[in-house]
């Protein structure tokens, strides 16, 4: 009888190569997120912010490379949250832990454990409502996502960092106020925007790289002021997305109530 030979593949199978990619760039951001730990233990806080920042771009970029390359995966889904959980979570909460928390003594690290707690939270109730049917509802997230709420508690020490702050802020008052908000945003159902659905008109496109060019270019200038801003403006858009969640979720139940009536007979 003739053995069987056993194929050896030495390049990976298509779907297997595409979903390599995106994860390892989930990967990298779990290494720049703790990394961020350990310039807070240094004391080197500018480079942790800049650190978490990297983290929160790459979180952005590996899901939509990811579907663009046709790599998505339940792996690469739970590793994404894991990721998130430590970038957005740990991370910032250690980062002011070791800035001011810790001289609240056992109330600040209360906070910390909350903050932390409620970002699990948020992650394992985003993880359950992705699995849902796609609807209209998929451009407004239920909670501020962990990246938002990562930037959100490091939001006082930015503004330190910034040199926004012209009045000297009382951060021992600051820092747990964003703590707290941000912690109940968080496990809200507040919803907010997702910008995962915009269209943006062909005409309009050099218009788009030429204000992403500017963004970045004003980043890398003027780092601490403009993730100060950024943070600011995402503060104020959150009445917005709420006042026009409310006025889609309006107009939704106004035109079903209006093809139930349609579907109705007239038995008179």
């Amino acid at each position: 009888m003739e053995q069987k030979k056993n194929n050896f593949k030495i390049v990976a199978e298509k779907k297997n190569a595409r979903v390599i990619l995106p994860n390892m760039l989930t990967l990298i951001g779990v290494c720049i997120g703790l990394t961020s730990i350990r310039f807070a233990l240094d004391g080197r806080f500018e480079l942790a912010i800049i650190a978490i920042i990297f983290a929160a771009l790459i979180d952005g970029l590996d899901g939509r490379i990811a579907r663009l390359i046709k790599g998505t995966s339940k792996v690469g889904k739970e590793l994404d949250s894991l990721t998130d959980m430590i970038s957005f979570g740990v991370a910032p909460a250690f980062v002011m832990y070791f800035w001011n928390l810790n001289s609240l003594g056992r109330f600040g690290w209360l906070l910390c454990l909350v903050y932390v707690i409620c970002v699990a939270l948020r992650l394992a109730r985003f993880n359950i409502n992705s699995s849902q049917e796609p609807s209209w509802k998929d451009n407004f997230f239920e909670g501020v996502p962990s990246p938002a709420g990562g930037i959100l508690v490091l939001t006082p020490l930015i503004i330190s960092l910034s040199g926004f702050d012209y009045f000297q802020l009382n951060y021992n008052t600051i820092v747990p106020i964003f703590f707290i908000v941000t912690s109940f945003l968080l496990i809200s159902k507040f919803p907010t925007y997702s910008f995962k659905k915009i269209v943006i008109p062909r005409r309009t496109t050099i218009f788009l790289l030429f204000g992403i060019v500017l963004f970045f270019g004003l980043l890398l200038i003027y780092t601490f002021n403009v993730i100060a801003l950024s943070a600011m403006i995402y503060v104020l858009l959150l009445p917005i997305s709420y006042l026009h969640f409310q006025k889609i979720k309006k107009k939704h139940e106004n035109d079903k109530i209006q093809d139930e009536d349609d579907d109705l007979e007239d038995i008179l």
